[in-house]
């Protein structure tokens, strides 16, 4: 789950490597029991939210690029916030929207053991596709 504080933790949480399983058989190639499934899950988001982390560097990066360039041309009278500070509110909109959106995907099976997987493979999937829009983001001409 991605917590932040500020704008440089915003995107921060889940960058540490794969653990090792609590259960020296676990497996995620042919997982068998329940808790190895969630588990196994849970360190498929941990791979997603690294890989969100690396692109967000990227997309951020070009973003403030684009404000630099913007100031050179920007007339007096738009006053709308740059590239970056939009980019940023669009990301904790993001974040709240992934998290409640899983959280009721979660809800099938509310209570139950199967509840963590239906939430992390949620959250896996959105930031998988997060991390593409991103990645078009920056790629996009200014």
């Amino acid at each position: 789950m991605l917590i932040f504080s500020s704008a440089a933790a915003l995107i921060l949480a889940h960058t540490s490597s794969p653990e090792a399983p609590p259960v020296p058989d676990w497996n995620c190639e042919d997982p068998l029991v329940q808790q190895e499934m969630n588990w196994c899950a849970g360190q498929d988001l941990m791979a997603a939210d690294a890989a969100l982390n690396a692109q967000w560097k990227v997309t951020r990066e070009k973003m403030k690029a684009r404000d630099a360039d913007l100031e050179s041309y920007k007339p007096d009278h738009d006053t709308r916030p740059g590239w970056f500070a939009t980019l940023l509110e669009a990301q904790r909109a993001w974040i709240t929207y992934r998290d409640a959106h899983c959280r009721v995907d979660g809800y099938t099976a509310r209570g139950g053991s199967l509840e963590p997987l239906l939430v992390s493979t949620c959250k896996t999937a959105l930031t998988k596709a997060r991390t593409n829009q991103l990645k078009e983001l920056a790629q996009s001409p200014n």
